[in-house]
């Protein structure tokens, strides 16, 4: 939250097309190397994903790439709870910055952190843009 976000040409155009196709207010858009993602404002999930996942599945064709749309929230841990959705957690707890999710089974908990805990540090970069995060951890 303490550096300002600066965008490429590439993102720009992606959030263009996004809000083009979407009508939704986008918040953020992240691109990564194997998809990008969009932060929605609150309460615009339903109209950024369209019915049945239209307006996804337009994207990705459109773009060439796995699209996932997440919803803001001000509060910490309903963000990081967006984040990591459809995957399940049982409970996110705080301490002094450091986040601690617990999964429902060890399926999921392979899932959140993935292969050399790439999906849980990118979890975290993600979450670190908006909040004092330190640290994301999987019990």
């Amino acid at each position: 939250m303490s550096a300002k976000i600066v965008y490429d040409m590439n993102a720009m155009k992606f959030m263009s097309l996004f809000e083009r196709i979407t009508r939704a207010k986008l918040k953020d858009c992240i691109v990564r190397e194997n998809m990008i993602l969009f932060i929605v404002q609150p309460g615009e999930i339903g109209k950024a994903v369209g019915s049945k996942g239209i307006n996804v599945r337009k994207l990705e064709k459109a773009l060439n790439k796995k699209v996932k749309v997440v919803e803001f929230s001000p509060e910490p841990v309903n963000f990081i709870k967006n984040l990591v959705h459809p995957l399940k957690v049982k409970e996110i707890t705080e301490d002094e910055g450091v986040y601690t999710l617990t999964p429902l089974d060890l399926k999921t908990r392979g899932m959140l952190i993935g292969r050399n805990a790439s999906h849980l540090r990118a979890y975290e970069d993600i979450a670190r843009r908006y909040f004092p995060v330190k640290e994301l951890k999987v019990v």
